[in-house]
C-alpha cells in the first residue's frame, strides 16, 4: 500500500530533522506531509520535493514553481488560485525546508506543543492553512495510522535504555505518584462543555483552559484531546 510506503519513507527523515531542531511532535508533521502532498503523489511533491504546500513568500530566494491550488478563504467555499511554491532538489532538502519555514517567530509556539492535537491547533491558528477542517483532517490521519508512536522519540529512546529499577525504588515512585495530582487525557464528545468537565473531574474551567492553551472557554471541538489534572 503506497500510503504505508510513504509514511515509512518520510517518517524517519522527519524524526531526524525534528530531533536536530528541538521539536517533540513528529506525528502531526508526518500527517501534514501525507495530506499536503497527496501521499507524495502531487506534482509539487514528486517533482519539486515540496511535501507541505509551502508558498514562496517575500523572503524565499531559492527555486520556485508556479502552480494552481485551492484555498478556503470563506468557510465551505474553495477558491482556485495560482501561486509560487518553494522547490527543492531532494526529499531531505524538502523536509529541512519545512523546518526552516516554521523556524520564524510566527511559529515559535510549535516547539511548546505537548501533543499532536495541540500542535495542529497552534499551526492552524498561526495561519499555516486556510482549510476549516485542517486540524481534524490531519488528526484523523494520525489516529488511522497510529502516527503518535513517532512522538517524543527522545524520551522513548531513553526509556528503552534505562536499567530496570529495583523493587524498593519502584515502590517509592508508586507511593509518590499516588500522592500526586493525576493528569488524564480526555477526548471531547458531543455535548461536552468545559464547565461540565471541570465539575466531573473536580477542577476549574480556567485550569483546564490554561492547561490546554484554550483562549475561548466556550469553544471546544468534538474529537479535541484535553489534558485535565484532577485535584
Amino acid at each position: 500500500m503506497y500510503t504505508i510506503d510513504f509514511i515509512n519513507k518520510i517518517a524517519p527523515i522527519i524524526q531526524k530533522e525534528a530531533q536536530k531542531r528541538g521539536y517533540k511532535i513528529c506525528s502531526a508533521i508526518i500527517a501534514q506531509a501525507c495530506i499536503e502532498s497527496a501521499w507524495g503523489k502531487s506534482l509539487l511533491a514528486y517533482k519539486y520535493h515540496n511535501y507541505f504546500g509551502m508558498k514562496c513568500g517575500s523572503s524565499w530566494k531559492g527555486a520556485s514553481v508556479n502552480l494552481r491550488t485551492k484555498e478556503e478563504y470563506t468557510k465551505g467555499v474553495l477558491t482556485t488560485i495560482s501561486d509560487n511554491f518553494r522547490a527543492y532538489s531532494s526529499i531531505e532538502e524538502g523536509i529541512a525546508g519545512y523546518f526552516d519555514f516554521i523556524s520564524t517567530p510566527r511559529y515559535s509556539n510549535l516547539k511548546t506543543a505537548e501533543n499532536a492535537y495541540e500542535y495542529l491547533q497552534f499551526i492552524k491558528a498561526d495561519g499555516y492553512a486556510t482549510s476549516s477542517s485542517y486540524i481534524q483532517n490531519n488528526y484523523n490521519i494520525i489516529k488511522q495510522y497510529n502516527l503518535m508512536k513517532y512522538d517524543n522519540f527522545k524520551d522513548s529512546h531513553k526509556l528503552l535504555k534505562k536499567p530496570a529499577a529495583d523493587k524498593k525504588s519502584a515502590t517509592k515512585k508508586q507511593k509518590a505518584a499516588a500522592g500526586a495530582k493525576k493528569t488524564i487525557t480526555y477526548k471531547v464528545v458531543k455535548g461536552d462543555t468545559l464547565s461540565a468537565l471541570a465539575k466531573k473531574y473536580n477542577t476549574t474551567v480556567n485550569a483546564i483552559a490554561k492547561e490546554n492553551n484554550i483562549k475561548n472557554v466556550d469553544l471546544i471541538y468534538v474529537g479535541q484531546v484535553l489534558k485535565i489534572t484532577k485535584k
